[in-house]
């Protein structure tokens, strides 16, 4: 229990306002991360489309070997975990990654039960439900961003294609990026927001109680002492000179203690007094 006057007044604002910006630190912190989370989606569903709009031309030719090295390309890029292209079937045409070709995507996987939880699959989503966050086989935090290729006017046309126009959807890219720059950014915002929360904390903790020492605690303590001086019969003791609430009461039991000095004192010559008449009877 806080029993002194110093403590009540400095720990309880001290706890709030440690409380406070820790709180605001840390819904910062989740604002921030949810802001750049979103940012990284955004830029690489935008890499996506990118890709897909690159790959177009090779597409309507069915130029398999310049889709392969566009594909090839990309993967070997720093930060690029994998870039895929499987068919509406969900076998693997095209990959960074050769082991994978021809394989069957696992349609329970990640990304792919989003569009397969009904009986009919989805052929569209929004641009934040084509991307999903998992940990790859070798132990990686990825970003992956599953983008439709859509059956459009020149895929149907085009001579060497036989697909028909009422089929909506062809293929999909899927192309994965490492969470690792995004986790480190994070890393080294988390740490500074930790040194800005002490400071904080130092600066605000410390000058209140500066404040409250100057202006509050040390003008209570004299006001104390003055009493318990007046108290023990100090009377030449001076009250505390403050033009404030605190000024007011040390001049009110300055006032108090002349008063009771004056009474004392008339109380001893009356009885002095009285002592000399009955001592001229006798």
């Amino acid at each position: 229990m806080l029993k002194s006057f110093a403590a009540k007044a400095t720990v309880p604002p001290a706890i709030a306002v440690t409380g406070f910006v820790v709180v605001c630190c840390i819904l910062l912190y989740s604002v921030i991360k949810t802001d750049m989370l979103n940012d990284a989606i955004e830029h690489e569903t935008n890499l996506a489309g990118t890709i897909v709009k690159s790959a177009r031309y090779a597409m309507l030719k069915d130029d398999r070997e310049t889709l392969r090295n566009i594909i090839d390309n990309i993967g070997q890029q720093k930060g690029v975990e994998h870039t895929r292209i499987f068919n509406k079937k969900g076998v693997i045409m095209f990959s960074a990654h050769t082991e994978d070709v021809n394989k069957l995507v696992d349609k329970k996987a990640a990304g792919c039960i989003a569009c397969h939880t009904g009986p009919v699959p989805l052929t569209s989503m929004g641009r934040m439900e084509q991307a999903r966050r998992y940990i790859n086989e070798q132990g990686h935090s990825v970003i992956a961003i599953t983008v439709p290729i859509y059956n459009e006017p020149d895929c149907f046309n085009a001579a060497c294609h036989v697909h028909s126009p009422n089929l909506k959807l062809l293929g999909t890219l899927d192309i994965g990026l490492s969470e690792e720059p995004l986790q480190k950014t994070l890393g080294t915002l988390r740490g500074r927001m930790i040194v800005f929360c002490v400071m904080v904390l130092i600066l605000t903790v410390g000058g209140v109680s500066a404040l409250l020492l100057r202006n509050v605690l040390l003008p209570i303590k004299e006001l104390a002492n003055y009493v318990v001086a007046i108290k023990r019969g100090d009377a030449n003791r001076k009250a505390p000179a403050y033009r404030d609430e605190i000024g007011e009461l040390a001049r009110s039991f300055e006032e108090m203690a002349t008063r009771l000095t004056a009474t004392q004192n008339e109380s001893k010559q009356q009885r002095s007094a009285e002592g000399d008449g009955a001592d001229s009877r006798s």
